[in-house]
C-alpha cells in the first residue's frame, strides 16, 4: 500500500466516523425523548431500546461470520449501510408504537454490524500503528459534539420531530460514502477454525463478561439521561451542551491513545474505567445542579473514552488474523447488543417504579462488581 493511497483510507474511513458518529449524536440524545413526547411509557421506550439491542446481539456476530467466511467484508458493509437507511425512511409514516417496534428490529438487523465492520477495518489499516486509534476514531466524536450542540437549538426553535428526517439525511450521506471504503483482504474461512475459537478463550470470556457489565451500568444514561434532565427542568440546549461536553472530553483521551497505551498496559486502563463509571453514576445519583452534572460528563472521558479503546484493542489482541472481523463483532454484540439490552429492558422497567434518580445508583453498583471482577481475575492470571 503506497503513502498516497493510505492517506486516501485513512480520509475514507475518518469521514465514515464523522458520518456514523454525527448521525448517532442525532438518534442518541433525542430519539428517546422524542418517543417519550410521542407519548410512550417509560416501559415502552425501553422495550423499543432493548429490541434494538437484541438485533445487536445475534446480526454482528452473523454478519461478521459470513464476511470472514465469504471473505466478503467490505459489500456486506456497504450492504447493510444502504438498506438500514432505507428501512429508517419507514419512521416517517408512523407514530404508533407497533409499527416502530417493527420497524426497529428490521432497521436494527442492518444497522447492528456497521460500526464493528467499520473498526476491523481501521484495524486493519493501521497495522502496526494499532495504539494511534484514537487518532481516526476522534473524528467520530468531534462530529457527535458538533451534531448536539447545533441540534439542541434547532429542537428548542422547532420541535423534536425532526431528529427522523435528519437521521435519514445523514444515513443516506454514510451510504453514498460507504461505497469508497478500501477492499482491504482478509483470508477466507470455511468453519470454526481453532483460531477462531480462541474468542471463547477464559481470557476472552471473562473479559467480555464484566464489558457486559459495564455496558448493563450504561442503560440508564443511554436510554434516560436525556429525559431525566428535561424532568429536572432543563431544556434540549441544556441537553445537547451535555451531551457535547461528554464527546469533547472523550476526544481529548483520544487524540492521546497512543501515549496512554504505551504508558499503561491494556488492563489497567480497563480497570481504571470501570471505577470512574462507578464514580459517575453516583454522581448522577446526587446531582441536580447544572455543574454537578456538567461535572459528571467530563468522566465520559474515561466511562467511554478510554474504555472503548482499550477494549478494541483488547479483542484485536486476542483474536486470531483469520477471525478479526468476527472479534470486532462479537464484542461489539456482547456490549452494546446485550449489555445495552439488558440495561434499557432493565431501566426502563424500574423507572416507572422508582424514577431515574435511583437508576443511577443502580448502575454505580454494576459498574464497580464488573470492574473488581476483571481486577480479581487479572491479579490471579498473572500468577
Amino acid at each position: 500500500m503506497t503513502t498516497e493511497n493510505k492517506r486516501t483510507y485513512h480520509l475514507v474511513i475518518g469521514s465514515q466516523y464523522f458520518l456514523y458518529f454525527g448521525v448517532l449524536g442525532i438518534f442518541l440524545p433525542f430519539f428517546n425523548l422524542y418517543c417519550y413526547h410521542l407519548g410512550f411509557s417509560g416501559f415502552r421506550i425501553g422495550i423499543l431500546s432493548a429490541v434494538r439491542s437484541v438485533v445487536m446481539v445475534l446480526f454482528p456476530i452473523i454478519w461478521g461470520a459470513l464476511a470472514d467466511r465469504l471473505n466478503a467484508r467490505r459489500p456486506i458493509y456497504i450492504l447493510c449501510n444502504f438498506c438500514s437507511a432505507l428501512i429508517w425512511m419507514l419512521y416517517l409514516f408512523t407514530v404508533d408504537f407497533w409499527p416502530m417496534l417493527v420497524i426497529t428490529v428490521f432497521y436494527g438487523m442492518f444497522y447492528a454490524p456497521i460500526i464493528s465492520f467499520l473498526e476491523a477495518f481501521t484495524m486493519d489499516l493501521l497495522g502496526r500503528e494499532k495504539k494511534s486509534y484514537g487518532r481516526i476514531r476522534a473524528w467520530g466524536s468531534i462530529s457527535f459534539i458538533m451534531i448536539v450542540l447545533v441540534l439542541g437549538k434547532i429542537i428548542d426553535l422547532y420541535s423534536v420531530e425532526i431528529i427522523v428526517v435528519l437521521v435519514l439525511a445523514g444515513s443516506l450521506m454514510l451510504s453514498t460514502i460507504s461505497t469508497r471504503i478500501p477492499d482491504i483482504q482478509i483470508a477466507p474461512k470455511k468453519r470454526l477454525t481453532p483460531g477462531a475459537r480462541s474468542l471463547i478463550d477464559r481470557r476472552a470470556l471473562v473479559f467480555l463478561f464484566c464489558a457486559f457489565l459495564m455496558l448493563v451500568s450504561h442503560g440508564a444514561y443511554y436510554g434516560f439521561f436525556s429525559i431525566h434532565l428535561e424532568n429536572l427542568g432543563y431544556g434540549t440546549t441544556f441537553i445537547g451542551l451535555t451531551w457535547a461536553l461528554a464527546s469533547a472530553a472523550e476526544i481529548l483521551v483520544m487524540i492521546r491513545s497512543d501515549r496512554i497505551f504505551k504508558r499503561f498496559s491494556l488492563e489497567a486502563v480497563l480497570i481504571f474505567s470501570f471505577l470512574v463509571a462507578a464514580l459517575r453514576w453516583f454522581i448522577l445519583f446526587f446531582a441536580q445542579s447544572a455543574p454537578a452534572i456538567l461535572l459528571s460528563q467530563v468522566l465520559h472521558a474515561v466511562t467511554y473514552g478510554t474504555f472503548h479503546m482499550a477494549s478494541i484493542l483488547y479483542i484485536d489482541r486476542l483474536a486470531p488474523d483469520k477471525a478479526k472481523t468476527l472479534g470486532q463483532a462479537v464484542n461489539n454484540a456482547v456490549t452494546y447488543g446485550l449489555g445495552l439490552m439488558v440495561g434499557f429492558f432493565f431501566s426502563g422497567y424500574l423507572y416507572e417504579i422508582t424514577g431515574s434518580f435511583v437508576l443511577f445508583i443502580i448502575s454505580c453498583l454494576i459498574a464497580l462488581s464488573g470492574g473488581l471482577f476483571f481486577w480479581g481475575f487479572c491479579m490471579i492470571d498473572r500468577r
